[in-house]
């Protein structure tokens, strides 16, 4: 069984706040207007990189199962489309958590989530690391021109 925060709410309130947030946030592609708390947006992150997952399937199936729970046919149509086609190359690892202030009533610590590889970012992306190491397998074999690539191998 998969593990979950309970933030403090009921089953079906956590469910609806998810699913909600989920959706603000494919339509949005930014909460940069109002941060949310910490561990909310760590739940958000699982569940949007999920749904991101399903729109990448492209399958009926995924599309039933994104349509059970984002709100939306704006929504569930930029899962299938734009950001299916913006994260075609990317493993994982859709969404960024950018920690902020801590709130002044209560001390929770704050954060912003945002999509990457996208306009107007509040950080820009890591580069993936497979694309880090092909460049350095790359940049080896061009310094190594005297060794055959059967050696390396």
């Amino acid at each position: 069984m998969a593990k979950f925060r309970k933030l403090g709410r009921p089953a079906a309130h956590r469910v609806s706040m998810l699913r909600t947030m989920v959706s603000q946030l494919v339509k949005h592609e930014t909460t940069i207007r109002k941060p949310t708390v910490r561990q909310k947006a760590k739940e958000v992150r699982r569940v949007a990189d999920n749904m991101v997952q399903l729109g990448k399937e492209g399958t009926l199936a995924a599309a039933r199962r994104a349509a059970a729970f984002v709100r939306g046919d704006d929504v569930l149509h930029k899962l299938f489309t734009e950001l299916a086609y913006r994260y075609k190359d990317r493993a994982g690892g859709y969404t960024r958590l950018l920690r902020t202030r801590i709130r002044v009533g209560d001390a929770a610590p704050m954060a912003y989530i945002e999509f990457v590889d996208r306009e107007n970012e509040l950080r820009e992306a890591k580069p993936s690391t497979l694309s880090s190491i092909s460049y350095l397998l790359l940049l080896l074999l061009a310094l190594l021109p005297s060794c055959s690539s059967s050696l390396l191998l």
